[in-house]
């Protein structure tokens, strides 16, 4: 990354993602929080692989605020946010808005637990899939909500390359 205002927009948005996952969603699951709703949003102005950079540091903050140790589970989970948001961002540029949406949903409320009812327990994964999708609903809802105001001020600037 050469390009100055992408590292600094990359920046601002994990930045963004970092404060977000401060702010816990209470559903049972410790680091269920508003840490992809900036990711979500960042699809209009970032290229998706600076998107997804923003949501695994917004997850691994999340992570330490909930006193999770930062071990390979929350890994395999970075980089599932990672995949998650990235593919997001493409199907925005593809202009597949509908897609992007369902994506994300399915995706990280349910595909991005999944592992997680081989490696842990069966249980576990029951007691997540609820919350993390509830978690999963409401930052969608931030991002669709914030996202046609950023897609205004883009036109005027421009998205990054």
């Amino acid at each position: 990354m050469k390009n100055p205002r992408l590292i600094a927009l990359t920046a601002l948005i994990s930045a963004m993602c970092a404060v977000g996952a401060f702010i816990k969603i209470p559903l049972g699951v410790g680091s269920a929080a508003l840490d992809s709703s900036p990711a979500l949003v960042s699809a209009v102005f970032l290229p998706p692989a600076a998107a997804g950079v923003a949501a695994m540091v917004g997850h691994f903050v999340s992570a330490l605020t909930a006193g999770a140790p930062l071990g390979p589970l929350h890994i395999l989970i970075a980089g599932e946010m990672f995949v998650i948001i990235s593919v997001f961002a493409f199907f925005h540029r593809k202009g597949w808005h509908r897609m992007k949406w369902w994506f994300f949903i399915v995706a990280n409320g349910f595909l991005a637990v999944l592992p997680f009812y081989w490696v842990i327990s069966p249980a576990f994964f029951a007691a997540s899939v609820a919350g993390i999708l509830a978690a999963t609903f409401v930052n969608a809802a931030l991002g669709a909500v914030a996202m046609p105001f950023v897609q205004k001020a883009v036109v005027r600037k421009g998205p990054v390359r």
